[in-house]
């Protein structure tokens, strides 16, 4: 109950924003931290002459008059006001198009306070804008349901620290869920409230999970920091509680810096912990942790360069007022989703290809895309006035560009593969050397001698094995690394582990029909069965495990034990046709010789 209830929370907090896709919310035009300093009043608008706190007098410098607008009373105008334009974290707001907010300003100059009325007007918007949001909501919607997914299926310490994270860190927005809020300033606080819990213990259970992860075992060396977790989600609420006394005319702005920057000693403790983590761990579990180390590396870095740009000044300061488009921390946040894909394979397999491979496709479809991307940011606006086209065109045209990328995807990445990847080349090589070696074998004895130890030798796997099919079972006639005599020697074909056999194809094994069949345990434990035969007859079914290094097969190294299993079929029928053919000249021998005459009783 508590696991559904806390994803329909956070799922009622981004969906809202896919609304915002057809239908753009407003913005007043400024930006004010925790301490009323309005740093912007350019906002999302293209020019600050088109910004309403622009026209309307604000200037940078400027400060709200927190309490003179302080809610002392929920359900008065200058608080529902400065509910609307005042987050925990400062940054730009979004209210309702139409909206005509009533702020108290004390000028830069010192001057007397001044009442100034602005109408929220909806800024310029383009489809590849809507189109980024559109990405990011529906990665944040995948990133929780995938963290709900690993608690339901694999409930543990682990999982639930990475599920309460999930919940308030992800790439979602929340805009639409808090501009409808701010008709009811009793829920919107009461909002907050449970915000500033859940990001406490969000940040609390991030850290529970790098103590526990892959195995969701914390090693006795590590056993006492989890003792410090409770303390580090109360911290994290009573600042974020405090940050959220602007509402009531305090100035909070050292809270919100603290809170920001006590986060970014929490995301660098988490990559420093699982670093420390990695070493001694079994080859198995190291490759895992790999794949959370390096989505950490990515998304984290990627989620706190987004939020500075978005919502702090530091960019401004540094930069002498260089103005980031809004695409570049939208982006950012879709690059954040990289950290939830890397820790639902780590977690939810037992066994993960080298991370390399992700990272280099990654890297590939980044590259693809930064050209394009940069292309259509400068022309954006002169294709949509010049070609005028309806938005259910636009989405097509978007879907065509996608598609074809993905398809440039797949054809870069294989270029890649044979122009730079070294050990890729050296592996297909020798497994060709292979092929050719099968197809001229002259005994079936020598045909699955070489399916087990060649894969075993180019590809520097942890077992392989043979079982011949005899009669109606498979009976293991080679393997080495791992097997021995005390484990299993026959297969039965009509076990429920082995009905994709009768496809012909490769096929994944079960690590608990693994167990459950007396396989190899531990790293050795197969983890691709691969038919070897025809369309018509299966003549033997090889088994292999994962790498030494405990990363599993690939795709593309499955494809090529594949092929080397088909060119095996090919010598097995060839070994038995000359076979038959010796057996018949044998036969046709022994009638062609004279018989010989009976001997006298």
């Amino acid at each position: 109950m508590l696991l559904v209830a806390l994803t329909a929370w956070a799922l009622l907090m981004i969906v809202p924003d896919l609304y915002r896709i057809g239908h753009p919310l407003a913005s007043a035009g400024f930006a004010a931290d925790n301490d009323g300093l309005i740093h912007d009043v350019r906002g999302p608008f293209p020019t600050k002459e088109l910004s309403p706190a622009w026209r309307a007098g604000l200037r940078p410098g400027d400060r709200l008059d927190l309490p003179a607008m302080a809610c002392r009373s929920l359900a008065s105008p200058p608080c529902m006001d400065l509910l609307a334009i005042v987050g925990g974290m400062g940054g730009m707001q979004l209210v309702r198009p139409g909206r005509v907010l009533t702020l108290v300003v004390l000028p830069q100059d010192g001057g007397p306070p001044r009442v100034v009325r602005i109408t929220a007007e909806q800024p310029p918007t383009n489809w590849l804008a809507q189109g980024v949001l559109a990405l990011n909501e529906v990665i944040a919607i995948l990133f929780v349901l995938a963290a709900a997914w690993l608690v339901w299926t694999r409930p543990g310490g682990m999982t639930w620290g990475f599920f309460l994270y999930a919940c308030w860190f992800n790439s979602g927005q929340n805009f639409m869920f808090y501009a409808l809020l701010q008709s009811w300033p009793a829920l919107l606080l009461a909002e907050e409230f449970a915000g500033a819990v859940m990001q406490g213990v969000a940040y609390a259970g991030f850290l529970l999970f790098v103590l526990r992860v892959p195995s969701d075992r914390t090693e006795p060396a590590w056993r006492r920091w989890q003792y410090a977790l409770p303390a580090v989600a109360a911290g994290f609420a009573v600042l974020q509680l405090l940050s959220y006394a602007n509402n009531f005319g305090f100035r909070t702005e050292i809270a919100s810096r603290a809170i920001f920057l006590a986060g970014l000693v929490v995301d660098a403790a988490a990559l420093l912990i699982l670093l420390r983590r990695r070493r001694g761990l079994p080859p198995r579990d190291y490759q895992r942790m790999r794949w959370i180390i390096w989505g950490c590396a990515i998304g984290l870095p990627a989620f706190i360069l987004a939020a500075i740009l978005q919502s702090t000044t530091l960019w401004q300061s540094v930069s002498g007022g260089a103005v980031v488009p809004a695409e570049v921390p939208a982006g950012l946040y879709a690059l954040y989703g990289v950290l939830g894909w890397f820790v639902f394979e780590a977690v939810r397999r037992p066994h993960v290809v080298s991370v390399s491979i992700p990272l280099r496709r990654i890297t590939i479809f980044g590259l693809m895309l930064s050209v394009p991307a940069l292309f259509l940011h400068q022309q954006i606006e002169q294709l949509h006035h010049t070609l005028h086209l309806p938005t259910w065109a636009w989405i097509g045209l978007a879907s065509v560009l996608l598609f074809l990328a993905g398809r440039a995807h797949e054809l870069g990445v294989e270029l890649a593969d044979h122009v730079f990847n070294r050990a890729f080349r050296q592996e297909v090589a020798a497994l060709r050397a292979v092929s050719r070696d099968i197809l001229g074998a002259d005994s079936i004895e020598a045909i699955e001698a070489a399916l087990v130890e060649a894969p075993m030798a180019a590809l520097g796997l942890a077992s392989a094995a043979v079982f011949r099919r005899q009669d109606a079972i498979f009976r293991r006639h080679a393997g080495r690394a791992g097997w021995s005599a005390r484990m299993t020697d026959t297969l039965d074909p009509r076990d429920p582990a082995f009905v994709a056999t009768e496809r012909g194809e490769p096929f994944q094994i079960d690590p608990a029909d693994a167990e459950r069949l007396g396989f190899p345990p531990g790293l050795a434990a197969p983890t691709l069965a691969v038919p070897v035969g025809n369309p018509l007859h299966c003549y033997a079914l090889a088994l292999y495990g994962p790498h030494a290094t405990g990363a599993d097969l690939s795709d593309d190294e499955e494809a090529m034990l594949a092929r080397l299993a088909s060119d095996a079929g090919l010598a097995y029928v060839r070994v038995e046709r000359d076979s038959l053919r010796r057996q018949v000249a044998d036969l046709q021998a022994r009638l062609a010789a004279p018989m010989p005459l009976p001997t006298p009783g």
